[in-house]
């Protein structure tokens, strides 16, 4: 009965396997793949929030957590609620791309499965607990991704996305999975479980070896969630990609990256935290500063969102500074808010192009008149990604630095240099303000332009939970909380 509880991801590859088929022989394809993937991510978020207790059903008789296949894979709550994460971020995804996807474009079946599939790959990671485990999600995920970032192969951008985006994936998985080798060299087994009673076995000799194997993960693991130095790719692969797929890379797939690191690092590593945690404090700040002050010179909306989701990624990183519960429930609160945040930003500029406007910041000038309910969900964005009160940004910000703050010592530091930095990216963000709102539109008026629906639903629902998370956190910080106490007891 227990094995029922993969159902989400069963139901998700069952449909990935069949979409290429519709698209094949199917007739009036351009509208039928996308309602198909997006019933599937539909279908397999109710069974999430049935197992999760959202939706208070007892269709199954599973117990949480649940451990399958000889305990590779935990069902627990930091499981379910990257799961629950991941599908609601592709489902908004599939519905934006129903429209920037025109309909005569090549390959369409092929664009909604790989979503799937990385998707169920990113689910995987979430759910691993064993290394070689973690590595296949993050394989699946990843090479599905490659072939997203260059989906539209006559575009110059786009193949030059997807290539330097696999050159840089190719490296980062090789130099995982050498230190993967090296572990299971130091332990002899995978096991994330078993990692803190096989190290504490090891002689003095060894020390020089386990060393390398930590560095060797932090490297591999830091070019997943493009962490200074190791972010290099990420503005080029953002800018270039379909935009729709640069929103699913950094609402989605990043988290990925971060969640095999709390998986080894805050889990399987824990004890050895003294040898690890310095390290991460230091690129926690290189990475926020290096992410905003890049920021700050950007004209153009995508790279600007890239480098902002490259400091998002430095206070992410404080968790595993700080490597506390407390710590750990901030980053995945935080993980949700900017989830929401980078969604509907990035889809607002997808939108942009789709109705001509431009992917320039100045190009926003005027939008308040061409279409204001998008000039309001951009600036709800803005203004949370700065960490603006009453919204979600502030309130995962406060949780996240406030766990640095606690733990004392060194990293009250951290959190200063956080807090300087959430002030610097405030000019970037109010120049997105300046120019939708502030600036005059010249002598000739902007016409009211028309939102494509499909485009404006999930901008809609990422604003209303940007503003919902703000206003009311309690229940959204108890379950990140929850799931954090599910990986550090």
């Amino acid at each position: 009965m227990n094995y029922l509880i993969l159902l989400p991801q069963m139901i998700l590859v069952a449909i990935a396997m069949l979409i290429p088929a519709i698209d094949l022989y199917g007739k009036d394809k351009a509208r039928i793949l996308p309602y198909l993937a997006s019933g599937a991510l539909g279908i397999s978020l109710l069974f999430l929030a049935i197992f999760t207790g959202i939706i208070p059903l007892e269709i199954f008789d599973i117990t949480i957590p649940t451990s399958l296949f000889g305990g590779m894979l935990v069902i627990d709550r930091f499981a379910l609620f990257l799961q629950l994460l991941f599908g609601t971020v592709t489902l908004f995804v599939v519905m934006a791309s129903s429209t920037y996807i025109k309909k005569n474009e090549r390959n369409q079946g092929e664009y909604y499965s790989l979503l799937l599939i990385a998707t169920v790959g990113m689910m995987v990671v979430a759910m691993a607990n064993d290394l070689i485990t973690l590595f296949i999600g993050l394989e699946i995920a990843s090479i599905s991704s490659y072939a997203l970032a260059g989906f539209r192969k006559n575009d110059k951008k786009s193949a030059e996305a997807a290539m330097k985006y696999f050159i840089i994936g190719a490296l980062s998985s090789s130099i995982v999975l050498y230190g993967i080798s090296l572990f299971y060299g130091l332990t002899g087994t995978t096991d994330l479980a078993q990692f803190g009673t096989a190290l504490s076995n090891l002689n003095s000799g060894q020390d020089g070896l386990l060393a390398m194997a930590t560095i060797f993960l932090i490297a591999g693991f830091s070019f997943k969630v493009a962490a200074a130095p190791f972010h290099m790719w990420a503005p080029d692969v953002y800018q270039g990609a379909p935009t729709t797929i640069t929103t699913f890379l950094a609402a989605g797939s990043k988290k990925m990256g971060f969640a095999a690191l709390f998986k080894v690092f805050l889990f399987g590593l824990i004890s050895f935290k003294a040898d690890w945690a310095i390290a991460f404090g230091v690129m926690a700040a290189l990475t926020m500063t290096i992410g905003n002050l890049a920021a700050l010179k950007q004209q153009d909306l995508k790279r600007m969102l890239a480098y902002s989701s490259i400091a998002q990624a430095g206070y992410i990183m404080m968790a595993l500074a700080v490597a506390t519960q407390y710590a750990l429930g901030g980053a995945l609160f935080h993980i949700l808010t900017h989830a929401f945040m980078k969604t509907g930003a990035f889809i607002i500029v997808a939108m942009l192009s789709v109705m001509l406007i431009g992917s320039r910041v100045e190009d926003l000038r005027g939008l308040r008149i061409k279409s204001p309910i998008t000039a309001f969900c951009m600036a709800i964005m803005m203004l949370s990604l700065a960490g603006i009160p009453p919204l979600a940004g502030f309130a995962s910000k406060f949780v996240l630095f406030s766990s640095a703050i606690d733990a004392g010592g060194w990293l009250i530091w951290l959190a200063v240099i956080a807090v300087i930095n959430s002030a610097i990216s405030l000019y970037y963000y109010a120049r997105v303000l300046k120019e939708m709102y502030v600036l005059p539109t010249g002598k000739n008026k902007p016409i009211r332009m028309k939102e494509p629906l499909a485009m404006l639903i999930p901008i809609v629902l990422a604003t209303a939970a940007v503003i919902i998370i703000g206003l009311y956190p309690a229940p959204f910080v108890d379950a990140a909380m929850d799931a954090a106490r599910a990986l550090i007891p």
